[in-house]
């Protein structure tokens, strides 16, 4: 079946008669950027150096004939994406790039008005169908994870939000109730839903501040001592030095996962470093999260692990908030390893798995009590799933995939707009700050951060604040 053709089937012949509200999307424009790390940044037994930015504009007009302009970007994150060791990291950057110029022509072709959340519930599963012809055009070994065509997907999902906010001069976050959409919840997730829509579960007036999560890569130096190659260009180059600069407050931890006594002593080793850096400030109260990358053969790493920790450093362990999917992401396939007993010592956070609101009920099933949303999975789906963890009285935190610039505000958006998120992870400013550069004058308290905190001030203007 030709590409063509899917794009015809896909279009939304469920859609009922269009709102005052709907608009059409009128162009869709794509562009990459290149970055190279200032600092290699280790995580899930990998090191990544460079990154790779897709930026997408959107114009979009109502049946009045006004037309507004979106944008959007997003990391092409393909080592996180499509982890796939027998594939070249050109290659598999080479199928998300070839895989967004599809997107970006089923995008075009969808000639619907509608509301931003039926366009991204109507075209997804031609999304999904493009990245199988991607994976056989480039004759992959292996075919292009959900993960990876929901990240490739994202920013084109994201930008339709945003000139739709702009459109109606609202924030985009408030521009997804009742008053614009023609179904309830239920259409898009569960029965459970049936009758409600996003309004409660979004707030209208974003949350002033949110703590930042600085991250702490498993081949970061923790101290001067450590630095082996110094980079000298200004910023911090180790954790002790990090702390002070941002008046850092929370600590991500990446982690092994499949060597328990390096992950035992590098966790007591950031604790000592960060007793220390925190003392010399006069701060207390500041909080760990680990994450394993799914690299944890079973929940018994995991009680082994927390055991060692406590007899090795005590004080370590009860500062952790949350710890971030510890084992492999095909839940599926790995029925065995559930969750229960660790989630009686912390929220254990599935991150890689949640693909959906299917992962998201098996993941409950498995014992997971808490999900890291993320923008790189798509803005629609984001507020569906923040519905569905609140109903579900789950934990619930925000991720990065080192978003720089316009993807970061994006990511800033989600945690202040999602009732019960205390802090979000953002470390593109420790390894590739190249790409923050002009942000910092518009938002300056998330681009310039001194007590730990991101300052949320001009996030509740119109769209999601992403130009």
């Amino acid at each position: 079946m030709s590409i063509r053709r899917r794009e015809f089937l896909a279009m939304p012949l469920f859609l009922q008669a269009p709102r005052s509200t709907d608009a059409r999307i009128e162009e869709i424009q794509t562009g990459f950027e290149d970055y190279l790390y200032r600092a290699p940044y280790k995580f899930g037994g990998k090191e990544v150096d460079r990154v790779t930015l897709l930026n997408v504009h959107c114009r979009l007009r109502s049946k009045a004939g006004k037309t507004a302009a979106g944008f959007a970007a997003m990391p092409l994150g393909n080592v996180w994406s499509f982890p796939a060791p027998d594939i070249p990291y050109g290659t598999t950057l080479a199928a998300m790039r070839s895989l967004a110029e599809k997107i970006a022509r089923i995008t075009r072709g969808f000639t619907e008005y509608a509301h931003p959340l039926d366009v991204n519930f109507a075209l997804e599963p031609a999304y999904l169908d493009a990245a199988v012809e991607t994976a056989r055009e480039m004759n992959l070994p292996r075919p292009i994870p959900k993960l990876c065509t929901l990240v490739t997907a994202s920013p084109f999902d994201a930008a339709i939000h945003d000139a739709y906010g702009r459109l109606h001069n609202r924030n985009s976050f408030t521009a997804c109730g009742k008053e614009f959409v023609h179904y309830d919840l239920a259409h898009y997730l569960n029965s459970e839903f049936r009758g409600e829509y996003l309004d409660p579960y979004i707030l209208q007036t974003p949350t002033p501040r949110i703590r930042m999560y600085h991250s702490v890569g498993a081949s970061d130096p923790l101290t001067t001592a450590e630095v082996k190659k110094p980079i000298h260009d200004g910023l911090p180059e180790t954790l002790q030095d990090w702390i002070p600069y941002n008046g850092v407050t929370a600590i991500k931890i990446k982690l092994n996962g499949n060597l328990l006594a390096w992950d035992v002593d590098r966790v007591a080793a950031i604790d000592r470093v960060t007793t220390a850096a925190q003392r010399k400030r006069g701060f207390t109260g500041w909080i760990y999260s680990l994450d394993f990358n799914e690299r944890c053969p079973n929940v018994q790493y995991l009680l082994d692990f927390e055991r060692q920790l406590k007899s090795k450093a005590p004080t370590a362990f009860p500062l952790v908030q949350y710890i971030e999917q510890p084992t492999q992401r095909d839940l599926a396939a790995h029925r065995d390893n559930t969750m229960f007993e660790a989630a009686k010592l912390r929220p254990i956070v599935i991150d890689e798995s949640l693909t959906g609101l299917d992962a998201l009920l098996l993941a409950r099933e498995m014992g997971y009590t808490g999900v890291a949303l993320k923008a790189c999975k798509g803005q629609s789906q984001t507020l569906l799933l923040a519905a569905a963890t609140q109903k579900y009285k789950m934990f619930r935190c925000v991720q990065d995939l080192t978003c720089p610039g316009a993807a970061l505000v994006h990511s800033v958006g989600i945690a202040c707009h999602v009732p019960g998120v205390s802090a979000l992870e953002a470390n593109a400013r420790e390894y590739v700050p190249a790409a923050n550069r002009g942000w910092e004058k518009k938002f300056p308290g998330i681009f310039i951060v001194k007590d730990g905190y991101m300052n949320t001030a001009g996030l509740g203007g119109p769209g999601l604040c992403t130009q």
